[in-house]
C-alpha cells in the first residue's frame, strides 16, 4: 500500500510540475496571478547601465488585467484572441528615464501590446514577439 501511495504521489507531482512547462495554447488561466521579468530583448540578455533599480515587469491579474513596468508604469484590460495578447486603450505613465534602454522599451511594449503580441510560455519563461521584436520574461511570481 506504500507503494501504491509513494508512485502516485510521484505521478501527482510530476503532473504538477508539467503545468509550469507549458507550451501549447495560452490561455487567461495559465496567465492570471502571475509576475514576470524581463530577461531578454531580441535575445540579447537586458542591461541597465549597471544601476540598482526597478526591474521590466509583466504582470497578469483577474480577468487579464494586464500591468508591469519598464521605465515606466503601464496597464490595461488584457484581451487574448487565440495566443495573440492585445491590450486596448493601454494606459501609461510619461516620465523620462535616465536609463535610454529602458525609454525605449517603454515605446516598444505599448507598441507590441496595443497593436498585439503572440504569447508563448515555455520552461516558466513567457515569450512576446511581433514582428521583429521578441521579449523573453522569465517567471518571478512574489508568493511561491
Amino acid at each position: 500500500m506504500k507503494k501504491i501511495t509513494a508512485l502516485l504521489f510521484a505521478a501527482a507531482t510530476v503532473t504538477g510540475c508539467a503545468n509550469t512547462h507549458s507550451t501549447g495554447d495560452v490561455d487567461a488561466a495559465k496567465l492570471q496571478h502571475h509576475r514576470y521579468v524581463l530577461e531578454s530583448v531580441n535575445g540579447q540578455a537586458l542591461k541597465q547601465d549597471g544601476k540598482p533599480g526597478r526591474q521590466p515587469e509583466l504582470n497578469f491579474g483577474e480577468n487579464l488585467h494586464v500591468s508591469g513596468a519598464m521605465c515606466n508604469r503601464f496597464m490595461g484590460q488584457g484581451k487574448l484572441t487565440g495566443n495573440t495578447l492585445k491590450v486596448d486603450g493601454m494606459a501609461m505613465t510619461r516620465m523620462m528615464c535616465v536609463d535610454p534602454t529602458l525609454n525605449e522599451l517603454d515605446g516598444t511594449i505599448n507598441k507590441m501590446l496595443s497593436a498585439g503580441a503572440n504569447v508563448s510560455i515555455a520552461q516558466n519563461q513567457l515569450t512576446l514577439t511581433q514582428g521583429d521584436t521578441t521579449l523573453v520574461y522569465k517567471l518571478a511570481d512574489l508568493v511561491q
